[in-house]
């Protein structure tokens, strides 16, 4: 395994971190994302820890419940080998307010989430979503509290836009409140939206990036072809909704081109998908989610695999957006910034 920096908090993280949503849950929706019961879950984690594995990541939501529940057992005398990330925001229950930032509902989340995994601290707390209706203020100066209490270790944001994480790191820094050292984001060759302003914004305020569903749920394996998909897989199923959202005939072509440069470096292509996101600026570390012990291990073999810059063009333009304004106008009035 190899390791690299949570931004600027001196802290290293393995370049490909175990994602836990699919560990616990019942019914259709839980089954679909895995569903796994908690000897299978044991399995994984142990093994991901083995490989190097330091950070993994869960939610209060994930398996509604189970997941942090499942953890709590697991990591039982392993507690300090591992960077733990869980989450707050979604709903949690029926009522008006088991949802969303306020002061309320995020300490009641975290003390539910304290419990379940059955420690007394989270190294990662992260903010599940955007609240429209919180304000900022009220919300970081709860997750301040939880720090100075020596309940969380660091903040982090997922799913937050460019200015959403601004504005945030800008009311703490005027508050004089710990911020966020991390932003959590989609980011796949399937999905390049955040290289447009998040990502920019992650490398000039110095955060870490950790990036969900870095196969685009299971489109970049390699088990989804023009001529059929593996039934066994989650996006195999009709009943899986089309999450993240993709273009499929546009997959079908970046998987033509990853197979290519997969067998030139006699890697799979889930290895080259997670290899090429390795080699993007700003990424920090990839997090995977497993149902099979050797689902992990190909992932984690990505680590292992080095594209070249022909490796690099060839995936770059068949998966590269155009230019959204205004990065193409302010591209085009670069050059002319500089001494001749």
């Amino acid at each position: 395994m190899k390791y690299r920096l949570m931004g600027s908090t001196g802290v290293y993280v393995s370049e490909v971190s175990l994602g836990a949503i699919t560990f616990g849950g019942a019914g259709p929706a839980w089954e679909v994302v895995g569903g796994l019961p908690l000897a299978e879950s044991e399995r994984i984690v142990h093994a991901a820890l083995d490989a190097g594995v330091n950070l993994i990541d869960t939610a209060d939501v994930y398996g509604d419940g189970q997941s942090e529940e499942q953890l709590g057992v697991i990591l039982q005398g392993r507690r300090d080998e591992v960077i733990l990330s869980t989450k707050g925001h979604s709903r949690t229950g029926a009522g008006p307010n088991d949802v969303g930032q306020s002061r309320l509902h995020l300490m009641r989340s975290l003390e539910d989430s304290l419990r379940r995994l059955r420690t007394d601290h989270i190294d990662v707390y992260m903010l599940h979503n955007f609240d429209q209706l919180t304000s900022l203020e009220e919300t970081l100066r709860t997750l301040d509290d939880a720090v100075r209490q020596g309940k969380v270790r660091y903040l982090a944001a997922a799913n937050f836009s460019a200015w959403q994480v601004s504005k945030a790191l800008g009311v703490s820094a005027r508050l004089g409140l710990n911020g966020f050292v991390a932003v959590q984001s989609y980011y796949s060759l399937a999905g390049r939206d955040a290289e447009q302003e998040l990502i920019p914004m992650v490398q000039d305020e110095k955060l870490a990036l950790t990036v969900w569903a870095p196969l685009a749920g299971g489109l970049l394996t390699g088990k989804f072809g023009r001529d059929g998909v593996d039934a066994t897989a989650r996006r195999g199923r009709p009943e899986t909704p089309n999450f993240p959202p993709v273009d499929y005939e546009r997959v079908h072509d970046i998987v033509d081109v990853l197979r290519s440069v997969a067998d030139r470096h006699g890697a799979t292509v889930a290895q080259t998908s997670l290899a090429w996101l390795l080699a993007q600026p700003g990424v920090t570390s990839v997090t995977v989610s497993a149902r099979r012990i050797d689902q992990l291990m190909d992932n984690l073999g990505a680590v292992d695999v080095t594209l070249t810059e022909e490796d690099l063009v060839e995936l770059n333009q068949v998966s590269g957006n155009p230019p959204s304004y205004p990065t193409w106008v302010q591209d085009a009035f670069r050059a002319a910034r500089y001494p001749r």
